[in-house]
């Protein structure tokens, strides 16, 4: 007897959607058969025409625990994200304290992480000036690959590399690197100002383009992996697809606000929308979509990164003193296929983006796809419901979205992971490692 059947007339497979009956055996995805066959389970569950998704699979969370639990922990984290129709989370190595830059620091993280994961949940290692040398340690232990800023990361220990720094660190081991992507040499230093315009002119694309194009010289160079977090600019488009097709190994993500926020209606003091590199104007999110489209961009990923609401700085404004992040783990579902369905694509262009690809990216062959033998990750979502979104119904630590108030469709029913219902107050995550 199975443990479980999940029936949807809707369901997301790597073939396309379909109807189908999903069984669940021991945690894993035992069958996919036709949506009416006959299976002795001991829960069959029918979701009509709510779709069955896989769970999505978020690369680019920060966490913040331990060090700066007042920021974001892993219960609160991981909550959001089972909410969210997030199955795992790979977090980042900073804004924790200690940073994940060291085998002992990431046994630290592991232990404050333990028991409060609503989610499996990887770790990425962090390369900076000097540690280079303990990298290969970090990537035996299980990180998923090393971070690296090549502009200032807004915290102390976790300086930024140079050019030199970062071949150091791709030279001593054979990794995913993935990099924070501005120039330090075209940035420029941000006044106290409430306008947005102000901020963004501190910011500008020329900045990305350089440190894109550094990115990519470094990983030529080395002969390694190399991944673009997070990018805005658009005019760094041409630099990847040229790379690429020249066989450098460099991929690129963007995330939900760059694809779906306008700078140009970004009202004054509006910090919630601050984030680095910054959302920029609607041409430049046309420009995204396409390459999404196209697959040059890759994946798309939350960059969680809250923060407590003083160093939001809302009671000033002032963007130039206010913490850069936006935290959407749970909102990145709705919020992109809201987007994604007025622009004419489909669900399976959602999972496709939101939970193979990123699995993909990081060696998880058995997560963010509904196939036998996958982990029994799953998600019910009504892709026609509306929503208001509510602070109050957000589970991260501090709720502060720059999508309050928006309507979004797509409602997230039912999470399950590994066949486990994880949704409200269940915990059942573990931690995952590189597969070796």
């Amino acid at each position: 007897m199975a443990d479980l059947v999940v029936r949807s007339r809707r369901v997301t497979t790597p073939d396309g959607e379909r109807a189908a009956a999903v069984v669940v055996e021991g945690g894993t995805i035992a069958a996919v058969l036709p949506y009416d066959a006959v299976v002795q389970a001991a829960q069959d569950i029918d979701l009509g025409d709510t779709a069955l998704l896989p769970g999505l699979v978020d690369t680019h969370v920060h966490v913040n625990e331990p060090g700066r639990t007042e920021w974001e922990g892993f219960a609160t984290a991981t909550r959001a994200a089972a909410a969210g129709g997030v199955t795992t989370i790979i977090d980042m190595p900073l804004n924790s304290l200690p940073p994940t830059v060291t085998t002992a620091a990431l046994k630290i993280k592991q232990a404050a992480a333990a028991g409060q994961c609503h989610v499996d949940v990887g770790f990425w290692g962090g390369a900076i000036p000097g540690n280079a040398a303990d990298l290969p340690g970090l990537h035996a232990d299980g990180v998923f690959g090393f971070k690296s800023f090549l502009a200032d990361s807004g915290v102390p220990e976790f300086p930024p590399v140079d050019a030199g720094q970062l071949a150091e660190a791709m030279n001593a081991v054979d990794a995913l690197f993935v990099i924070h992507a501005e120039d330090p040499d075209h940035l420029r230093e941000a006044a106290s100002s409430a306008a947005y315009a102000d901020f963004l002119d501190s910011r500008p694309q020329d900045a990305e383009h350089a440190a894109v194009g550094t990115a990519i010289a470094v990983a030529r160079a080395a002969g390694r992996r190399a991944h673009i977090l997070h990018l805005s600019a658009a005019s760094a488009l041409p630099l990847i697809a040229r790379a690429r097709a020249e066989g450098v190994r460099v991929t690129a993500e963007t995330c939900p606000h760059y694809l779906t926020l306008d700078a140009a209606v970004i009202p004054d003091g509006a910090t919630e929308f601050k984030c680095c590199p910054p959302i920029r104007d609607a041409e430049n999110a046309d420009r995204l979509w396409e390459a999404l489209a196209d697959g040059l961009i890759t994946c798309v990923v939350s960059d969680h990164s809250p923060c407590t609401p003083d160093l939001k700085r809302q009671d000033t404004g002032d963007f130039a003193a206010a913490w850069g992040g936006i935290a959407s783990v749970q909102l990145g579902l709705p919020v992109i296929w809201t987007a994604a369905a007025e622009r004419g694509h489909t669900l399976a262009d959602v999972v496709k983006w939101m939970a193979r690809r990123p699995a993909d990216l990081v060696g998880l062959r058995n997560k963010g796809r509904i196939m036998v033998g996958a982990d029994a990750d799953l998600v019910a979502f009504e892709p026609d419901r509306e929503f208001v979104v509510d602070v109050h119904a957000l589970h991260h630590r501090n709720p502060v979205t720059p999508y309050a108030g928006k309507v979004l469709r797509g409602v997230v029913r039912t999470t399950w992971l590994r066949g486990s219902v994880v949704t409200g107050d269940n915990a059942g995550g573990k931690f995952l490692a590189r597969e070796i």
